[in-house]
């Protein structure tokens, strides 16, 4: 079965850090720039960082620039998103994407199709 499985979320304090995994099965990902993506209650979608296959090129949201890293490790296959000096508006589920057909900075930005998502992981930071 193709998909995707996010994982890591949970509660934490302002000021901690959470590493989301984004696990795929049934294809590899090293075709495929990957993106994680987050949505807070009452709020649109937004792109958080994305990755591409080739180069591995990242973009960030300014919003979590200096605070959060995108990696991939293509042989688990497996994208991590490292999420440090959390902050209380970063409470959302986080969506892990994948698409071959866009880069990094234009995924961040335009994900309404994007050919698979996974079901997401709530991270809610909170004192």
């Amino acid at each position: 079965q193709v998909q995707l499985v996010e994982s890591g979320g949970g509660l934490v304090q302002p000021g901690g850090s959470l590493r989301l995994s984004c696990a795929a099965s049934g294809f590899t990902l090293d075709r495929y720039t990957i993106g994680w993506f987050r949505q807070a209650p009452g709020k649109e979608r937004e792109g958080v960082s994305c990755i591409t296959s080739s180069d591995g090129s990242t973009a960030y949201a300014d919003s979590v620039k200096g605070r959060f890293t995108i990696s991939r490790d293509d042989a688990k296959p497996t994208v991590y998103l490292q999420m440090n000096s959390l902050k209380p508006e970063d409470t959302a589920v986080y969506y892990c994407a994948v698409d071959r057909f866009l880069g990094a900075a234009t995924m961040l930005y335009h994900h309404k199709y994007l050919e698979l998502w996974g079901q997401g992981t709530l991270v809610t930071v909170s004192s």
